[in-house]
């Protein structure tokens, strides 16, 4: 893989493998990464029977038309937050082939953060196809726009690893 640091082409490498031999595919729902996960997976040779599709719905209005995230859990709770996550897994599940998929979306930086929403906060969630619903908030802190990224991919890759042995 290139440019990709070893640990992440090792996660996806592995969740590749998985994933494969057990005929399972996935789908990925990214604001703040915006497209990182989909572009680690299908690096991967073989990632085509694994990976579904990818859906990068950076806007408030790409999360609502794309992803069917409801106007009033944006509203309630903003797009950086644990509902709006699991919303963006759930519809990435109803919107694709996938049998489990993984949502990301936070403040990557270096602006855009409040007291309540630090740069570095990260909301990720996975959903499995017959309900099971996972969510991670990671607080990376302040440690710039590309290692939150970058660790966000990591977590990310993580999670859709735990959502395979459920």
């Amino acid at each position: 893989m290139s440019g990709w640091p070893a640990d992440i082409e090792r996660k996806a490498t592995a969740l590749i493998a998985l994933c494969s031999a057990r005929g399972l595919m996935v789908a990925t729902a990214e604001s703040c990464t915006g497209g990182l996960i989909a572009g680690a997976l299908t690096e991967i040779a073989g990632s085509s029977s694994v990976v579904d599709r990818g859906f990068v719905t950076y806007s408030n209005d790409a999360k609502m038309q794309m992803l069917g995230v409801d106007p009033a859990t944006l509203a309630a709770h903003g797009a950086v937050s644990r509902q709006t996550a699991i919303e963006m897994a759930r519809g990435a599940l109803a919107r694709s082939k996938a049998q489990i998929a993984v949502a990301v979306t936070g403040i990557a930086g270096p602006g855009g953060g409040s007291a309540e929403k630090p740069v570095g906060l990260v909301h990720l969630a996975t959903a499995r196809r017959g309900g099971d619903v996972s969510h991670r908030e990671m607080r990376y802190g302040d440690i710039g726009r590309d290692a939150v990224r970058l660790s966000t991919v990591e977590t990310a890759l993580d999670m859709l690893k735990e959502a395979t042995e459920d």
